[in-house]
């Protein structure tokens, strides 16, 4: 109640804080994806009120289903993720800093671009396959898009929007495919992304590769990234959202040197919502059914991005 009234006396104090400005989408050429890429940008509260401020930088992958204009149909009824309402309202009560947020859409060839590193099949492996993959242990997508963000999309952001431009500033978050996906990318070029965040990460595609052949091989130090992770207990599948490997992934992190609290934040969310708390939440009807079986979807991860977002992005206290 008292947060409420907080921001509601924000709000007529200062209307400019009342939200943050979503900027139209636009259409970003890229040589590394041979094609363009639709990118669209939200700039926090202040950013037109103080003119010589600069800010952190939030990379989201799947961006037509991130920010609150993509509204409560989307994504199958579920509903979007709503980022930028949640950042706005973290940062108005103090609970983490004020963050540009620049969403990547996702195409066809997002399982290529997001996966990591692929698993390097043996003939063998090939032949047992029920099913065709994609790409079988090439990792030519997952470069170009990498290469995109590093040296043609960055690049454009730090140039046109007052940024923090170091990797300490610079975060890569997502969701299922995206998860994983944001925790490689960090792995890969911790110079660039020393924030990452995986809600629900997708860490059994290609055989487990990022957590068996990347992380259990790794003898080296920390590197220098702050790891947000979290999964739910169940999905749609009728398997855990990913919480033995997640939880796999970060006993491998812990074991590299990684101290929980400090450069890493692992969350299980055992609590599945019932009917009065699904409504009182906002989903449609519709969707409850399903919601009480499955924590692998963009309603679920609506609620638990906040976390991430605190951890990654920690208010400045000096």
């Amino acid at each position: 109640m008292l947060r409420a009234v907080f921001l509601l006396l924000l709000t007529w104090a200062f209307p400019a804080m009342s939200q943050i400005q979503l900027l139209p989408e636009e259409s970003v050429s890229s040589r590394h994806l041979g094609t363009n890429r639709t990118v669209r940008i939200a700039l926090p509260a202040s950013y037109e009120r103080e003119p010589a401020r600069r800010y952190p930088v939030l990379y989201l992958h799947d961006g037509q289903n991130v920010f609150s204009s993509a509204g409560s149909g989307c994504c199958f009824g579920w509903g979007a993720w709503n980022v930028d309402e949640a950042a706005f309202r973290l940062a108005a009560e103090g609970r983490m800093r004020e963050v540009i947020l620049v969403a990547i859409d996702n195409t066809r060839a997002r399982y290529e671009e997001y996966r990591g590193p692929a698993h390097a099949y043996s003939a063998r492996e090939l032949a047992e396959l029920k099913r065709k993959v994609p790409a079988p242990g090439h990792d030519g997508a997952f470069q170009n898009y990498a290469r995109f963000l590093i040296e043609e999309l960055k690049p454009a952001i730090d140039r046109r929007f007052r940024t923090l431009t170091n990797a300490a500033n610079t975060g890569v978050l997502g969701s299922s495919m995206g998860g994983i996906c944001s925790v490689a990318l960090a792995w890969e070029w911790p110079q660039v992304f020393g924030l990452a965040g995986s809600l629900s990460g997708a860490f059994q595609v290609e055989r487990t590769n990022f957590l068996t052949q990347v992380l259990r091989r790794y003898d080296g130090a920390p590197k220098p990234i702050r790891i947000y992770l979290d999964s739910g207990m169940v999905d749609f599948t009728g398997d855990d959202d990913g919480r033995r490997n997640t939880t796999a992934v970060a006993a491998e992190l812990r074991r590299i040197g990684w101290r929980d609290g400090a450069g890493l934040k692992h969350f299980v969310d055992s609590k599945i919502l019932d009917d009065a708390e699904l409504e009182k939440a906002g989903l449609v009807r519709a969707k409850w059914k399903e919601a009480r079986i499955s924590q692998h979807n963009e309603f679920y991860w609506r609620l638990r991005v906040g976390r991430a977002l605190e951890f990654l992005f920690p208010p400045d206290r000096s």
